[in-house]
Formats: structure tokens, C-alpha cells, sequence
């Protein structure tokens, strides 16, 4: 049955039209269907319109809803739903950066297949917006998201992708990075530079190989006296307090606006102290324009300092309080006013050498925080060495190297030459007069203190970075074994946070933030009669905004229209 709408003519020949229920009947006579009206709802009006509408909501009532939805459209069926606007937004700025056209202007000529800037990009997007092992990031291209240019891709084309990525990495961080500053109109006058390490669930660390001395494979017949064995995945001091577990070190330089421009990886017994130098020595070639490098307390061996300052190039370095060194000291027994600057920090600049300014900053509530730890820490001693005079030497001893153990207690625990435990009066005295302090040098001539002191206080913006690396982008835990792999892990990493640091610094907004907004832009797919086509949802007056902020086109609205295969 069906309705139709049949058009008559009155008296004075103006036309009315008239609702009609029908169904088609066979006429055996004639041999053809003829139409026969069930029911007639009289002129096509608005009042009869409202008793249709009451008479289909009444029918309606003894269908299932897939029945009742059928039976109200003969349109196509919804057969899926993907999350469109994390991916879009990504995309886009990886089309910004020509992330994109560097990588397939680099595959013209290669036996590789045409796809792999497209597979790469999956693989950066799924760290931004849904980690996961590389295994199931396959799966989530397939199943889970929707990316333009990419419908399917499998498991070892992600691999293959992944081994160009380290054959292009050199040429793509150098374009990558003049593309950021570019569109950014970044101020790379301060690069900060800090390390931090990743460990891996096995028990058994990689074979050691000779290294040179920026942690890269050197063949068995070439190696020297001069190069070191190393495993990638090594034991060494770990930053995460896995000391137990095999690691590899990572370091990462970020622009004063927390964008980070490149990573390292080394071994995973490298120390850090020599590692800046490499970094300098690999962007050298950058054509940078002056630059003052930002570093805290583990680089700032005197070799360190002397070769950031080849060029015109110059640092600002922490330096160990406590450290005992004759410069510190000897800063530190100066006189002189601190200079009240924002940020409830005071400065005040001492000269101690010709070529180099050493800044004292003080901040009044990190001197409250650092006595009220020293006085729970001074409670806890008193507890533990009360009484002890009544015990003997050997007892004491014991308790004197467990105590050892623990640096914040040991650092105000003094033995007479009895042997006795007391509480060090002359330590303490010296602890109060470090309270909320530190010290900074740098051999910059004309930065202003207040400039040095908020230059290094940015420090902070390059462990925000590792937190969200870790956290966000989910460094680890690496599921990779194979060197080579790994560092490409690290590179897809960090073009995750390049991308979510871009966008964070456009629209004010964290990540998390944006990426919860956008995966609400989904792509639904239809499938009937006519063929299969792809529509977005509506674009909500929050998400537009996004967009217009990152500068960004929606994506239209009909996707894709494919027509039925014959």
C-alpha cells in the first residue's frame, strides 16, 4: 500500500488534490495492475495532514523500531561510524608543515610503495589520538578511524614505512624544522635541551657492538680503541626508577613555546654530559641564527660550555648549589640586593670570571617549601636516633649505614669520634642559607638577569614535554626489539607532539582537550539501493571555532558517494 496525492479540478476549474491510500491489484481480464483506493483521507490540507501523522504514529506502535524505520524510509541503511575530526585536524597540519610533500618528493625514485607517506601518517595520528603497538595500529586504520587517502593498510607495511622513516629521518628533521619556524615565526634565540630515558619489559639487555661517539653502529672491521661497546637497550641510571630493567636515553631540544624541533636517541648507558655537544655539532648545519642553549645542572662540565660557545653561540647553564665547587661558593659569599622580578622570583647577578655572569635567584615560597621538607625530614632523624646512645658501637653502625641509604636524612646526620649519632646544627645552619635558591651561569654578555632567570625557569616547558611523551603519546612501554625500529618509534613520537604542540599554541587549549572535541566529528557510512556514501555529522559551534583557530577547512559534508557495483 501507499499513499499519492491526485489532483482534481472544481466547478470554477481550479485544481484541489487529494490524499488517497491505494495498493496495486492484478486485473486478469486486462493482464496489467490497475490501482484500487483502500482508503480516501479527502483534500490534501493541513488538518488532514495532522490525522495522517496521527494515523502512521498509531501504526507505527506494533513495529519494532528497525521495522518502523524501514516502513517510513525506503532510503539507505547506516552501517558504520568512524571518528573524522582528530584525523582531519592532523592532517591538515601535517599538509602545513609539507610533512607530507617532503616525504613523497623523497619516494620518487624508490621500489617502495606509493602509500608509505600516507601509512606514516597513521602512524603519527594513532599516537596523537589512540596509542597502541604497531600491530593493532593496523587494525585501528582499518576498523576503528577514518583517514583520507588511507581506507586499509596492513601490519608490515607499517614496518616497511617505519625502516624509510630512519633512511629519511636526517633530511626530514632539517625540513620539518624550517617549516615549523617558518610557520610558526618561532623565536629559536633559546633552544632547551634535556634527556630522558624509556625502559623495556625484558630482563636480558642487546648485545654489545662498537659505537662511535655519537652512540651509531660501527662495523666490527672498522672499530677502533676509541669506540665503545654498547647495547642499545642497556642498563644505566634510569630516569623512570627502572633501574632493574633495560633502557635506551632520548633527548629532545624545544623552543621557548614548548615546540619541540628534534630528538635524539642514544644507547641506554650513554651519560648525559657529553651528549649536548652532539646536539649542537647536528645542528650546526641548520643555518640558525644566534642561539643561547638552555640546559640544566647535568651538562655543565667546563668541555660542555666551552663548545656551546663556538660560533656566536652562547648558554645559560644551572650549576650545582651544593655542588662545593670554588665558584659556587664563592657566589654564593657575595653580597649584594636581589632584584625583584615577576613571576614571585628575585635575581641578583654576581661577577666572579671575565667571561662568564653568574645570576643567584631566590624564590620566597620555594624557601617555605624547602624548610618545612628539611623540618619533617629533621623529625624523622630525631625519631630514629633517639636512644641510640644506650646501644652499642656495633648496633649503632648498623643504623648508621642504613641511614646512609637514605640521602635527605644522611645529608644532617653527624658521628662524634665516640661514634654517637647527633643531628649536624652547622649542616642545617648551611641548608637555611640555600632555601629557594639557585644558581645559573651563562656566557651571554647582553641578556638582562631578569632574562637569564625566566630563560631557564622555560626549562620546565621540556619536562612538560617528556610528561606528555610519556603520558599522552605514550612513548612507552616500546614494543619494538630491532634498533633500528626503535628509533623510528621515537621519531613517530615526536612528530605526535609536534603536531599536538601546534595545536595546543593556536587555540589555548590542551590536547586532551582537543582531541576529545574532535573525535565528536564522526563520518557515518550509508549503504542502500543507490550505492554506499559517507557523511560527517554536524559541525557544533565549539568544534567550528577549533577549526577557524588552527585555520583549518571543515571536512565536507558528503565524503564519499561510491554507486553499486553491477
Amino acid at each position: 500500500m501507499y499513499l499519492r496525492s491526485t489532483p482534481r479540478r472544481n466547478k470554477d476549474g481550479t485544481e484541489v488534490r487529494y490524499l488517497q491510500l491505494a495498493h496495486n491489484v492484478w486485473d486478469p481480464v486486462l493482464k496489467r495492475s490497475k490501482v484500487q483506493v483502500v482508503y480516501n483521507f479527502g483534500r490534501e490540507d493541513a488538518a488532514n495532514r495532522e490525522a495522517l501523522q496521527r494515523l502512521i504514529a498509531s501504526l507505527t506502535r506494533f513495529l519494532d523500531p528497525d521495522a518502523a524505520l524501514s516502513a517510513a524510509t525506503d532510503g539507505p541503511a547506516f552501517t558504520e561510524s568512524r571518528p573524522l575530526g582528530g584525523t582531519w585536524v592532523l592532517d591538515a597540519l601535517w599538509r602545513q608543515l609539507e610533512i607530507g610533500k617532503v616525504m613523497k618528493r623523497l619516494l620518487k625514485g624508490r621500489r617502495l610503495d606509493p602509500a608509505a607517506e600516507r601509512v606514516l601518517f597513521a602512524l603519527v595520528a594513532n599516537r596523537a589520538l589512540a596509542p597502541c603497538s604497531k600491530l593493532a595500529a593496523a587494525r585501528w586504520v582499518n576498523e576503528d578511524v577514518a583517514i583520507d587517502g588511507l581506507p586499509a593498510t596492513s601490519d608490515d607495511a607499517c614496518y616497511r614505512a617505519m625502516d624509510w622513516l630512519i633512511e629519511i629521518s636526517a633530511k626530514l628533521e632539517e625540513e620539518v624544522f624550517h617549516q615549523v619556524a617558518n610557520l610558526l615565526n618561532l623565536e629559536v634565540d633559546l633552544l632547551f635541551f634535556d634527556t630522558t630515558s624509556t625502559y623495556f619489559e625484558t630482563e636480558d639487555a642487546d648485545e654489545a657492538v662498537p659505537r662511535d661517539a655519537f652512540g651509531q653502529v660501527v662495523p666490527e672491521q672498522d672499530a677502533t680503541d676509541d669506540h665503545k661497546r654498547k647495547g642499545f637497550r642497556s642498563f644505566g641510571k634510569s630516569k623512570d626508577h627502572r633501574d632493574d630493567l633495560p633502557q635506551v636515553v632520548i633527548g629532545m631540544a624545544v623552543t621557548r613555546t614548548g615546540i619541540p624541533v628534534r630528538v635524539w636517541s642514544w644507547p641506554g648507558a650513554t651519560g648525559d654530559s657529553a651528549l649536548i655537544r652532539q646536539v649542537k655539532d647536528d645542528m650546526r648545519d641548520w643555518t640558525l641564527s644566534r642561539i643561547v642553549w638552555v640546559a640544566d645542572r647535568g651538562f655543565a662540565s667546563e668541555r660542555n660550555r666551552l663548545h656551546l660557545r663556538k660560533g656566536d653561540h652562547h648558554y645559560i647553564i644551572g650549576e650545582k648549589l651544593r655542588s662545593g665547587s670554588a665558584e659556587a661558593t664563592d657566589a654564593l659569599a657575595r653580597q649584594g640586593r636581589y632584584q625583584e622580578i615577576r613571576d614571585n622570583l628575585r635575581v641578583k647577578e654576581v661577577r666572579i670570571r671575565e667571561d662568564e655572569r653568574f645570576i643567584i635567584c631566590f624564590n620566597p615560597e620555594a624557601a617555605q617549601r624547602d624548610e618545612k621538607v628539611r623540618e619533617r625530614l629533621l623529625a624523622r632523624l630525631t625519631t630514629l636516633i633517639e636512644g641510640t646512645d644506650q646501644l652499642n658501637a656495633t648496633k649503632r653502625a648498623e643504623l648508621r649505614g642504613v641511614i646512609s641509604t637514605k640521602p635527605g636524612l644522611n645529608r644532617y646526620l653527624r658521628t662524634t669520634p665516640g661514634g654517637l649519632l647527633r643531628i649536624d646544627a652547622a649542616r642545617i645552619k648551611a641548608e637555611e642559607n640555600l632555601d629557594g635558591k639557585y644558581l645559573l651561569r651563562t656566557s651571554d654578555p647582553k641578556m638582562t638577569p631578569e632574562d637569564i632567570a625566566l630563560g631557564y625557569k622555560q626549562l620546565l616547558e621540556v619536562e612538560r614535554g617528556w610528561r606528555d611523551m610519556k603520558q599522552i603519546i605514550d612513548l612507552r612501554p616500546v614494543f619494538h626489539r630491532k634498533e633500528q625500529r626503535i628509533r623510528a618509534h621515537v621519531l613517530l613520537c615526536w612528530l605526535a607532539l609536534l603536531l599536538a604542540r601546534i595545536a595546543e599554541t593556536s587555540t589555548g587549549q590542551t590536547w586532551p582537550t582537543l582531541r576529545r572535541e574532535l573525535d565528536r566529528i564522526t563520518l557515518g557510512t550509508f549503504t542502500g539501493p543507490a550505492g554506499t556514501f559517507q557523511q560527517r555529522t554536524e559541525i557544533t559551534k565549539s568544534q567550528r571555532d577549533l577549526l577557524h583557530a588552527l585555520k583549518i577547512d571543515a571536512p565536507p559534508r558528503i565524503y564519499q558517494l561510491t554507486p553499486p557495483s553491477r
